[in-house]
């Protein structure tokens, strides 16, 4: 009996540490995030709140609770929460529709609980992933019908996508419809099959394009922003003034001239700007490459996961992380025009902080179980 005992213990499977070359990546984001934040806000604190270290402390309290959610969510196995998605992508479409009509101001994307606010679109962000993710796995034999593979899933991105562009929030919008399209080509649907679909998100777009003079202003401004410099080009402009003036090697940390409420929103949309005025384009690089090593071990994990629903989970994390990434760089290089899309872990904001930490939680957890074989643990 004793032997046998023995023997079991040498048969059971060590659960390996989460992917730590994945976490270091994440903190090392999160800490250059954060002093990047105090450096390029400060001096707006100050301004509109008398207290120059307002968004700073704020976006710290968020980062160590996210940090706890992260390590917590790493510890809970991703398939006990597989049962609650769908409640999850209900309550995350009820918030949508709620705000609506309890959000403040012309832009309709926060609901407000005391002196915080909480971004509905956040959670749609996540539960679309989940949901989708869930959707492929359970019918992945048939993603080559077009019903199956490319009218449903665009059925269940769609909804949330088209809920947050009424918020007036066209850069969530796009993001929650990229990423679906992401899982849809990942999961194996027909790419041919996408071109009815994609030939209708033209015609809207273009429809959009043609009857609103605000968007119509942003790409003109986009294509010409020297036309307006005091007006809708004054952002992209003092913008690509901050990039331009940082060189190879930048001003030096604290030492931003466009930070001084001559760049608008500094601290959030347009804070990568400040940090090539003050860092230089050489440490601008390097921080791309961090993303970029980020999304490529994702992806990593990703081909390395035990199940195809936590593969296609991961696959939508990083890629949400890429595209948003992507789409900062773009608009703060005046490469598209402006749609007031914020960079992962630097741009101020509790709600986007947190829930980005949970989602690298979940990559994190997935990743115990991508290097396991059936004898054992299998190295990365």
């Amino acid at each position: 009996m004793a032997e046998s005992g023995q023997s079991l213990k040498k048969k059971r499977i060590k659960v390996p540490m989460f992917d730590i070359p994945f976490f270091v990546g994440v903190l090392l984001l999160l800490f250059i995030g954060l002093a990047t934040l105090f450096s390029a806000g400060y001096a707006k604190a100050l301004y509109e709140t008398g207290n120059s270290y307002y968004y700073i402390t704020r976006q710290a309290i968020f980062a160590v609770l996210g940090i706890g959610i992260m390590l917590f969510v790493s510890f809970f196995p991703y398939q006990w929460y597989n049962r609650f998605i769908i409640p999850f992508y209900v309550v995350s479409v009820v918030l949508l529709v709620l705000v609506l009509f309890v959000g403040k101001g012309t832009e309709k994307r926060w609901i407000y609980i005391g002196s915080y606010q909480f971004q509905p679109s956040e959670l749609a962000k996540v539960a679309v992933i989940l949901l989708i993710s869930k959707y492929i796995a359970k019918h992945h034999e048939k993603m080559h019908k077009f019903k199956d593979g490319i009218l449903i899933p665009s059925l269940i991105f769609g909804i949330c996508a088209g809920l947050v562009l009424v918020e007036t929030h066209l850069s969530g919008a796009i993001l929650i419809a990229s990423v679906g399209v992401v899982l849809i080509i990942a999961g194996g649907a027909n790419v041919l099959q996408l071109v009815p679909i994609g030939l209708v998100a033209v015609a809207g777009a273009t429809t959009v394009f043609l009857t609103n003079d605000y968007m119509q202003r942003r790409v003109t401004t986009w294509l010409n922003p020297e036309a307006d410099p005091l007006g809708d080009g004054f952002q992209p402009l003092q913008s690509l003034y901050a990039i331009g003036s940082g060189g190879l090697t930048g001003l030096g940390y604290g030492k931003s001239r466009q930070k001084y409420l001559y760049l608008p929103e500094p601290q959030n949309d347009f804070i990568f700007s400040v940090f090539c005025e003050e860092m230089g384009w050489i440490c601008a690089t390097l921080v791309l490459l961090i993303f970029a090593f980020l999304v490529i071990r994702g992806f990593y994990i990703a081909s390395k996961a035990p199940d195809r629903f936590s593969s296609l989970v991961v696959v939508g994390i990083v890629s949400r992380l890429a595209i948003q990434t992507i789409l900062n760089i773009m608009v703060v290089s005046n490469t598209i025009p402006v749609t007031g899309i914020s960079l992962p872990f630097f741009s101020y904001g509790g709600t986007a902080l947190v829930v980005l930490l949970a989602e690298m939680g979940i990559v994190l957890q997935i990743s115990r179980y991508a290097f396991l074989e059936k004898g054992g643990v299998k190295s990365a």
